[in-house]
């Protein structure tokens, strides 16, 4: 939760910026949020204006302007430096935290001109460790299918329609939890999501998706649907007749994967985007481009990760190799 009251009114004003302006998600404004005040408070220690020995208690309201001017690329750095040392972040997490704060000063200093100097021009994003997605066979991922499929419960048809889409349709958690029926076109077989970056754009919905959801909504509950989070409109409920939450997604996810024998720990909700991916591209024979459309990826290369091919790939390929009988 944002908690304006405890935020310097320059960085409530950001925040406002990035919402109305730059039309940013909720879930990346708290991002920005959570992401500046950490590095607000570690300005405090270093800058001896604090002698709170909790970190998350160190108060941010009176870090100024002024107070402002004063930051260095070397305090970003040393920032960075901490999230490393005390939390152990990864790459990945102290991009994040670079991209905050870059975007951040910009908006100080050119959109706003409350600082001269923007102490971020030169900072350098992490670099991150290319590492291929893990992600559920295509036994496995029938297997997780067949589990859900025949569980005695009565969300049954319910939890079956969340696998299924993520496995067949790769898209995001918050994608998921989002859709409401009037998104869904059952005519032409597609849906409209709102993705990363607050942009919208249509996921196509093959038969066992069309299946899976119109059995649910043969049984989903259609009374007492509480008025919160348009709860009215969202496709799936939880028990409470509300609109699903994240939280309650992925515990259906770890159940079910539990349930089928495969390891929680190397699987999330998450792994089932990178399954549909990967199996759409060794089976499929799909695009790169239209991979890319479909997962609603900004960049290419964030695409081609799943271009990877398996050992048995690799060593079919060298064994086609037309010199491989010359013996």
């Amino acid at each position: 939760m944002i908690d304006p009251e405890n935020n310097p009114d320059y960085m409530n004003s950001f925040l406002d910026y990035t919402t109305t302006i730059l039309n940013k998600s909720p879930n990346t404004v708290k991002e920005y949020n959570y992401d500046l005040r950490m590095f607000l408070r570690f300005l405090k220690i270093r800058f001896h204006m604090t002698n709170e020995k909790d970190f998350s208690k160190i108060e941010i309201k009176d870090f100024t302007l002024n107070d402002m001017k004063k930051v260095k690329l070397d305090d970003i750095h040393a920032f960075l430096a901490y999230l490393t040392n005390t939390y152990h972040s990864k790459a990945a997490t102290r991009a994040r935290k670079v991209s905050s704060i870059r975007i951040f000063f910009n908006y100080l200093t050119q959109k706003t001109e409350m600082l001269e100097i923007n102490p971020a021009q030169n900072l350098e994003t992490p670099k991150l460790d290319k590492r291929l997605p893990k992600y559920l066979s295509l036994e496995d991922s029938k297997k997780l299918l067949n589990i859900t499929a025949n569980e005695d419960n009565r969300n049954e048809k319910r939890d079956f329609a969340i696998i299924t889409l993520f496995l067949n349709c790769g898209m995001r958690l918050s994608e998921l939890v989002g859709i409401n029926i009037p998104d869904i076109n059952f005519s032409d077989c597609k849906l409209n999501v709102i993705g990363k970056g607050n942009k919208e754009r249509t996921i196509y919905l093959n038969k066992a998706c069309m299946k899976a959801i119109q059995e649910y909504i043969e049984v989903r509950p259609t009374k007492n649907i509480k008025p919160t989070k348009n709860s009215k409109n969202a496709l799936f409920l939880s028990e409470r007749l509300e609109r699903i939450s994240n939280r309650t997604v992925q515990y259906i996810v770890d159940r079910e994967l539990r349930m089928a024998g495969l390891d929680t720990k190397k699987y999330s909700t998450h792994k089932l985007r990178h399954t549909a991916a990967t199996l759409m591209y060794q089976y499929g024979n799909v695009d790169i481009r239209a991979l890319q459309e479909l997962l609603g990826h900004k960049n290419i290369s964030t695409t081609e990760i799943y271009t990877h091919v398996n050992n048995d790939q690799v060593r079919d390929a060298v064994e086609r190799n037309p010199l491989a009988d010359n013996i």
